[in-house]
C-alpha cells in the first residue's frame, strides 16, 4: 500500500501512538462556515474528525461534504456512513467519490430508524446492513472489486472503521458482535460513551482474551456531560447508554453555573482510567455542538502535544 493511501490515523495507530479522535456534526443547512469553524475549534487537538451522517436521521449536510470542507483546512476526516438512506450502488458510488477527494477513513455504521428523525415517515433502505458494508469497503480495498465482482480502476483504500456497544444487552453477544465486525473488515473500533467503567472492562477483557484487541485497534468513547438534566436524559432516552446513578448523583450535586466544568472533570478522569486498560488505543471525544471543550480536554489529559 503506497503513502499517499495511508490515512494519518492509521499511522499513528499503527506506530503505538494515543489516538485522539473527534466528532463534527453537520448543520441542516449549506453553510460552509459552520464546519469550518467547528473544525477551526477541533484543529492541532485529535487526529482525526468523524463527520457524522444526518445523525439521529435528521436532514444535514451531507457527510461527504462535510469531511471535504475539513480536509480544505487542514483536518484529515472520517467519513460516516450509515446505511438507512442508500442501496448497495450508491454506497460504493459514494465510497469511491469520498476517496476521491482524499477521504481515507471511514465509519461504517446502519444509522437510526428514520421514525425517531425529522421525516419520520421517509423509506428506508437498509439494502445492507453495517456488517456488509464492512466486508464491502474491504473487498474494495483489497480484492479492487465492487459487489458485483467488477475489477475497479483505482480502487479505494480506505482505513475501516466500525462502532461498538459494550454497554446493549445481552452483555455476553457485545464480544461476539465485536468480532463479527472485524472479521468483516474493521481496523479500528470507535465505542459507545463509557460512563460505567466496571462494566468497559469487562467487555475489554473478554475482548482481550479474545485476541480482539490484537486485531482491531480499540478507541473508547468520552462524552462530556454539560447538566446533571444532560446526565438523566442520556440515562434515561438514549437506548445503549449506561450512565451510573452515582454519575447522575455527583452532577446533581453541583450548582448548576458549575456543572459543566464537572461535566469536563468526569470526562478527565474516564480519559486517565481508559489509558490504563490494556488494549485501548485512544479515546473519541464526542462533544457535538460543544466543540470548544475538545481541546480544553485533550490539553488537561496530557494527550498534547499531538504526534
Amino acid at each position: 500500500m503506497s503513502t499517499e493511501s495511508v490515512s494519518r490515523l492509521q499511522q499513528i495507530l499503527s506506530q503505538g501512538e494515543f489516538a485522539v479522535t473527534a466528532e463534527c456534526g453537520p448543520p441542516r443547512g449549506a453553510g460552509a462556515e459552520i464546519v469550518r469553524k467547528k473544525g477551526e475549534l477541533l484543529n492541532g487537538y485529535v487526529d482525526a474528525v468523524n463527520v457524522t451522517d444526518n445523525q439521529t436521521a435528521i436532514v444535514r449536510m451531507s457527510s461527504i461534504a462535510g469531511c471535504a470542507h475539513l480536509l480544505n483546512i487542514g483536518l484529515e476526516p472520517v467519513l460516516q456512513m450509515v446505511t438507512r438512506d442508500r442501496n448497495r450502488i450508491a454506497l460504493q458510488s459514494d465510497i469511491m467519490g469520498a476517496y476521491s477527494l482524499g477521504i481515507r477513513n471511514i465509519l461504517c455504521l446502519s444509522g437510526d430508524h428514520q421514525t425517531f428523525g425529522s421525516h419520520p415517515d421517509a423509506l428506508n433502505v437498509f439494502d445492507i446492513d453495517s456488517m456488509h458494508l464492512l466486508r464491502t469497503v474491504k473487498t474494495m480495498r483489497e480484492e479492487g472489486k465492487d459487489m458485483s465482482g467488477y475489477e475497479l480502476q483505482d480502487p479505494p483504500r480506505m482505513f475501516i472503521g466500525a462502532a461498538a456497544n459494550p454497554f446493549a444487552d445481552p452483555f455476553d453477544y457485545r464480544v461476539i458482535r465485536l468480532a463479527k465486525k472485524i472479521d468483516a473488515g474493521a481496523n479500528f473500533i470507535q465505542t459507545q460513551c463509557v460512563y460505567n467503567m466496571d462494566r468497559f472492562r469487562e467487555w475489554m477483557k473478554m475482548a482481550r482474551e479474545e485476541g480482539l484487541t490484537e486485531r482491531a485497534y480499540i478507541l473508547a468513547g468520552v462524552t462530556p456531560m454539560k447538566s446533571a438534566g444532560m446526565a438523566k436524559y442520556m440515562a434515561k432516552r438514549v437506548a445503549g447508554m449506561d450512565v451510573p446513578e452515582f454519575m447522575i448523583e455527583r452532577m446533581e450535586q453541583v450548582p448548576k453555573e458549575k456543572a459543566a466544568a464537572e461535566g469536563i472533570k468526569i470526562c478527565l478522569e474516564t480519559i486517565a482510567e481508559l489509558r490504563e486498560i490494556e488494549g485501548v488505543h485512544g479515546v473519541h471525544v464526542m462533544a457535538i455542538e460543544w466543540e470548544e471543550a475538545v481541546g480544553e480536554i485533550v490539553e488537561a489529559a496530557g494527550l498534547m502535544p499531538r504526534p
